[in-house]
């Protein structure tokens, strides 16, 4: 019998437990519609806050992807003097080869050279007609060093320049891809400090209209709160539906951009995949790191809204 009844009690506090869930649901449903104005401003803020984050880490792959498409086309050329003999080619070859950085060497006999040149000029009859003058081959051996950094191509020129290699090295171009390279950073960084400041201007916004909110609702229902206070609501059964309305603002504001993000994303598809032959680049990042974007972003934008409930509460919800 004392079983009996103890199971009756606690499904009574179950059902009664769920009844006041749904109410409080129910709570914030009415608030979220009263003040649609104020509502509807918060997730347009948080809208714009999140577009700035994806924005930045557009950029960011962007850039990054940009970098080591540079990259991986920089290498050096050490253009042989014509007179050098084979034995010091062979000799500096293998100086350069014994380099841990090295990666990649490409050796070109001067037969191959003269031939990429007489290709190259295939249209210009007067520089074929002035190497058939000469009667030999004016170009030398050239040998293509790429390494695993960029930033050791440096210790490669500076070893290679030294006097006893001045009569058999006529040059060495590193080209202007660390320039390039340089310009590249620059400029998704600038772009990377506009659409930080962006994110973190329209969270401010976001936590003071989120905080406005909550403060308008608690005075515009001071009455009925009094009542509920009265009749014996619980603290969470007061502020649940404020907490709730706050989850509403974070799942609307996540699902309205990730739609936003992927139409925006995939109408730049088309441009990177002209330059980079790469189809649905920004897409397929997204995709696969769907996950990790839409945890970490819901988890953020769920902290400030909260937060911002939370602090109004405390400081206009007197319970």
């Amino acid at each position: 019998m004392v079983v009996r009844l103890f199971l009756i009690s606690s499904q009574e506090n179950i059902d009664f437990s769920m009844l006041s869930f749904f109410r409080v649901i129910k709570f914030a449903i009415q608030d979220f519609f009263r003040n649609f104005s104020l509502s509807f401003m918060t997730i347009l803020t948080l809208v714009l806050m999140l577009l700035s984050v994806n924005a930045l880490i557009a950029f960011r792959v962007v850039g990054q992807h940009a970098i080591e498409m540079v990259e991986d086309q920089i290498n050096i050329s050490i253009y042989f003097s014509h007179t050098a003999s084979d034995e010091h080619i062979s000799e500096i070859v293998g100086f350069v080869q014994s380099f841990p950085e090295v990666e990649q060497t490409t050796f070109k006999t001067p037969d191959q050279v003269l031939e990429e040149f007489r290709t190259q000029h295939a249209a210009n009859h007067e520089i074929l007609a002035s190497l058939d003058e000469l009667g030999e081959n004016p170009l030398g051996a050239t040998l293509i060093v790429k390494t695993n950094n960029p930033e050791d191509y440096e210790n490669i020129i500076t070893a290679i320049d030294i006097p006893e290699y001045q009569d058999i090295i006529d040059a060495q171009t590193f080209g202007d891809t660390q320039a390039a390279i340089e310009n590249i950073r620059n400029i998704t960084e600038r772009v990377e400090r506009v659409s930080l400041s962006l994110a973190i201007m329209f969270g401010l916004i976001a936590f003071i209209i989120i905080f406005n909110t909550i403060r308008v609702a608690i005075y515009t229902q001071r009455e009925e709160i009094s009542i509920k206070k009265l009749v014996g609501a619980t603290d969470w059964f007061v502020k649940g539906p404020y907490i709730v309305q706050s989850i509403f603002f974070t799942v609307i504001s996540i699902a309205v951009t990730s739609y936003l993000v992927m139409f925006i994303w995939s109408r730049f598809d088309p441009y990177w995949g002209l330059i980079w032959h790469q189809a649905d680049f920004l897409t397929n990042y997204y995709n696969s790191n769907i996950l990790f974007l839409l945890s970490s972003q819901t988890a953020a934008v769920l902290v400030l809204t909260i937060f911002s409930a939370t602090l109004a509460m405390r400081r206009y919800l007197r319970t």
